[in-house]
C-alpha cells in the first residue's frame, strides 16, 4: 500500500516581511492622506467666504429660485464693478496733472537777474572799412567798392576774421552808456559782459552766477536804471534790402538768469528811443512734472556740464547747440554766436548757413531738435510800462550836458528801468491731478460698495484656487502603480513521489545501502547515529 507523506513548511519569516512591509506602506499612504486635508469644494469655501453674496448664490443647499436671484445679483454686482474699475483706470492712464500757484511764495534766494541789452543796428557805417563792405555785402546789402569807385570785380582783400568785425565795427557799450545806477550806487560800462548774439556784439549785466548782485529791496530805484544812446545817426543805410535788413530803432533787451545764455532774437523784447521804460519784474519758479505727466527734463546729477559750451542745461542752450550742429552739417563752421572751438563761417556764407538751414529747424517734439523743458525753471515775469522823454526842459538840459540838440536826443535817448515789483517770487508747481493712492482708494469704494470685498478677499479667492490646482497637480503626479503578484499562501503542500525526486536523501541512501532506496531508511537502522534522523527529517 502505498504511503503519501504530506509536509506543511509555513514560511513564517520569510512570508510574512513582505506581507508587512506592504501592509505598512498602505498604512503609512492611508495616513499620508488622512494628514494632508482634502480640498475644499466649492460650496463649502463660499459658505466660509468675505465676498458678499456668494454663500447663498453658491453655499450648500437646495437649488432654488432664491439661489438664482442671489446669483444674478452677484453677477450684476461684479460687472457694475468692473465697469467702473475699467473708467478708473482709464482715467488714471490719461495722466491728468493740475498747476499749483502759490503767489507770495519767500524771497527768493538768487540775485538779480541778468539784463542782456543790444543795439538792433548790427554794424556801425562809421566804422566799416572798404574790405568790410565788400566781406559783409550779403549781410548790409551796401555795394562793394573802393575808395576809388572800383567795382568788386577788382578787388582783393584779405581773409576776414568775423570776431574782429564784430568787435570793431559793432556798437561801443563805452559810447552808448550815459548814465548807470544799480540800486542807488553808479555802475559803468565795467559792469557788463560782452556777449554774441544774432543782433551781433551784446551786453550783459550781472552775468557771472558766482558774484550775482543782490536786490535788496523791491520797487523803482532799487534796480538797474541805465541811460542810452543809441546812436542812430551811425545805422547803416538801407542799400537793397537782405534778410538781415532792419527797419527799427532801439535796442533789444532779455532778461534772464545767470546759468541761461541770451537768446535775445527770439525772447528778447525792444526799448524804443525817446521813452523811459520800466520793467517790473517777479521771479517764478516752475516746477514741472516728468513722464508719464510731462516731458520735462530731469536733472542727471553729474557734475560734467551736460550741455558743450555750458555749465547747465536750459532751453535757450539746447536751441544753440541744435542750431549749430545743423549750421555744422550744412557749411562745415559755426558762427559767432554758437560755443565751440570749431571754425567760423566767413561773411560770404553767414546768411546762407544761418536762414536757410536754422529756418528748417523744428521745435515740436516731431522735429529734429527737440529740447525739453527742465523740470525745475526759474523766470522772470515782466509787466512793462513807458514814458515819453526827454520833457522840454530836459531836453534843452540833456542837449547841453551831452554836446547835442534836442532832436538828436528825442531820436536817440531811451532810458531802462529794471527793477523788481517786490522782494517775493511766485512759484508754480504742476502736481498729479489723480495719482496711484488716489486710484486705490476709488477701487476700494466701488469694491466694497457693490461686491463687498477688499484686499483680503482677493487673497481668500487666490488661496482657493491655489489649493484646488495643487491638488489637481498631486494627483497628476502620484498616479497608483500595478501591485505585484506575490504568494498568498503560507503553506506548500508535496506529494511523496515529488518529494523522493526532489530529496537528496534518495542518493544517500543508495550509497549507503547499496541496494534499491527505501522510504524511511531510519526503520532499516534502528541503531544508526543520532544524527540520521535529523538528517532525513532536514531532506
Amino acid at each position: 500500500m502505498p504511503i503519501e507523506i504530506v509536509c506543511k513548511i509555513k514560511f513564517a519569516e520569510e512570508d510574512a516581511k513582505p506581507k508587512e512591509k506592504e501592509a505598512g506602506d498602505e498604512q503609512s499612504l492611508l495616513g499620508a492622506a488622512q494628514g494632508a486635508a482634502a480640498p475644499r469644494d466649492l460650496a463649502t469655501f463660499a459658505s466660509t467666504s468675505t465676498l458678499h453674496g456668494l454663500g447663498r448664490a453658491c453655499g450648500p443647499g437646495p437649488h432654488g429660485l432664491r439661489r438664482t436671484l442671489w446669483a444674478l445679483a452677484l453677477l450684476t454686482s461684479l460687472a457694475a464693478f468692473l465697469y467702473q474699475a475699467a473708467g478708473l483706470a482709464r482715467g488714471y492712464l490719461t495722466w491728468p496733472h493740475l498747476v499749483a500757484r502759490d503767489p507770495a511764495a519767500p524771497a527768493p534766494a538768487a540775485g538779480f537777474p541778468a539784463v542782456t541789452l543790444c543795439n538792433i543796428n548790427r554794424f556801425r557805417h562809421s566804422a566799416l572799412s572798404d574790405a568790410d563792405i565788400f566781406h559783409l555785402a550779403n549781410l548790409t546789402g551796401l555795394p562793394p567798392k573802393d575808395r576809388d569807385g572800383h567795382r568788386a570785380a577788382g578787388l582783393r582783400y584779405p581773409e576776414p576774421d568775423m570776431v574782429d568785425i564784430l568787435n570793431r565795427t559793432g556798437h561801443q557799450l563805452a559810447d552808448m552808456l550815459k548814465s548807470c545806477n544799480f540800486s542807488g550806487h553808479h555802475c559803468s560800462a565795467s559792469n557788463f559782459s560782452v556777449v554774441y548774439t544774432r543782433y551781433g556784439k551784446c551786453y550783459t549785466f550781472n552775468a557771472d552766477p558766482q558774484s550775482s548782485l543782490p536786490s535788496r529791496a523791491g520797487g523803482m530805484g532799487s534796480g538797474l536804471e541805465i541811460m542810452l544812446d543809441i546812436q542812430q545817426e551811425d545805422y547803416l543805410p538801407i542799400w537793397r534790402e537782405t534778410n538781415e535788413t532792419s527797419f527799427e530803432a532801439g535796442i533789444r533787451v532779455q532778461i534772464h538768469s545767470q546759468e541761461e545764455p541770451p537768446y535775445i532774437h527770439q525772447l528778447g523784447f525792444g526799448v524804443s528811443p525817446g521813452f523811459q521804460t520800466f520793467v517790473s519784474c517777479q521771479e517764478q519758479r516752475l516746477t514741472y512734472l516728468p513722464q508719464p505727466w510731462g516731458n520735462c527734463r530731469a536733472e542727471s546729477g553729474l557734475r560734467e556740464p551736460e550741455l558743450q559750451g555750458y555749465s547747465a542745461y536750459s532751453v535757450s542752450a539746447c536751441r544753440l547747440r541744435c542750431e549749430k550742429e545743423a549750421v555744422l552739417q550744412r557749411c562745415h563752421c559755426r558762427m559767432v554766436h554758437m560755443p565751440g572751438n570749431e571754425t567760423i563761417c566767413p561773411p560770404n556764407i553767414y546768411i546762407e548757413c544761418a536762414d536757410h538751414t536754422l529756418d528748417s529747424l523744428g521745435g515740436g517734439s516731431e522735429g529734429p531738435c527737440f529740447c525739453p523743458t527742465p523740470c525745475n525753471l526759474t523766470r522772470y515775469g515782466k509787466e512793462i510800462s513807458m514814458v515819453r522823454i526827454p520833457n522840454r526842459g530836459s531836453a534843452r538840459y540833456l542837449a547841453r550836458k551831452y554836446n547835442r540838440n534836442e532832436t538828436y536826443i528825442r531820436e536817440n535817448f531811451l532810458v531802462l528801468d529794471v527793477f523788481f515789483e517786490a522782494l517775493s517770487s511766485e512759484a508754480m508747481e504742476q502736481r498729479a491731478a489723480y495719482g496711484l493712492s488716489a486710484l486705490l482708494g476709488d477701487l476700494g469704494g466701488q469694491m466694497g460698495l457693490f461686491i463687498g470685498a477688499s484686499i483680503l478677499t482677493l487673497l481668500e479667492i487666490l488661496d482657493y484656487i491655489y489649493e484646488v490646482s495643487w491638488d489637481r497637480l498631486k494627483r497628476v503626479w502620484r498616479r497608483p502603480k500595478t501591485p505585484l503578484r506575490t504568494s498568498t499562501g503560507g503553506i506548500s503542500t508535496l506529494g511523496l513521489q515529488e518529494l523522493k525526486e526532489q530529496s537528496p536523501c534518495r542518493s544517500r541512501g543508495r550509497a549507503e545501502g547499496g541496494g534499491a532506496s527505501n522510504l524511511l531508511p531510519n526503520h532499516h537502522h534502528p541503531h544508526g547515529p543520532p544524527g540520521g534522523l535529523f538528517e532525513d527529517f532536514a531532506c
